[in-house]
């Protein structure tokens, strides 16, 4: 059986693939992010939704990364998952430079 991490592995090493995985990074950084502090939180994505005043498909696609939230989306979020929201600006090309 062929794992899903070694396909991505092979297709990284085709320059299209990279450059459009490479675009869509920032949205997946966020998606894992999301993802991982309701997990940490031990939060379904319903337990989340009513926590947020909020639906479950709207967490679905929050966690999906094809969203871009508001700041205040995300504030609403941290307080739910019991985090910190926390904003960083960094000098462009050090996001996925260690692929």
């Amino acid at each position: 059986m062929t794992r899903m991490k070694d396909l991505h592995t092979e297709w990284m090493k085709d320059a299209d693939y990279r450059k459009a995985y490479d675009a869509l990074e920032d949205e997946f950084v966020l998606a894992e992010a999301v993802i991982k502090a309701r997990l940490n939180a031990g939060l379904t994505q319903e337990e989340l939704a009513q926590r947020m005043d909020t639906s479950q498909s709207a967490i679905a696609r929050l966690e999906s990364g094809k969203i871009k939230p508001s700041a205040r989306t995300l504030e609403r979020f941290a307080k739910a998952t019991g985090t910190h929201l926390r904003i960083t600006f960094e000098p462009a090309g050090t996001i996925g430079s260690t692929r």
